[in-house]
């Protein structure tokens, strides 16, 4: 089974704005950041540990 990331990160989004109480602007800020932050040098270091996880959780190792 493969999962995608972004229907896992909504999940969680959906589920701290619905049992946790978190507010739906911060969920937006965040993920606004996430935007900004992906075209800084930081990026390639944060692809690949994403990467690394999704594989982590999907099972499949090259």
């Amino acid at each position: 089974m493969t999962i995608s990331l972004p229907l896992v990160l909504g999940f969680i989004a959906w589920g701290a704005v619905k049992f946790l109480g978190v507010r739906t602007w911060i969920v937006v800020v965040i993920t606004l950041f996430g935007f900004l932050l992906s075209h800084t040098f930081m990026a390639p270091a944060i692809d690949s540990g994403t990467r690394s996880g999704v594989d982590v959780i999907n099972g499949s190792h090259d």
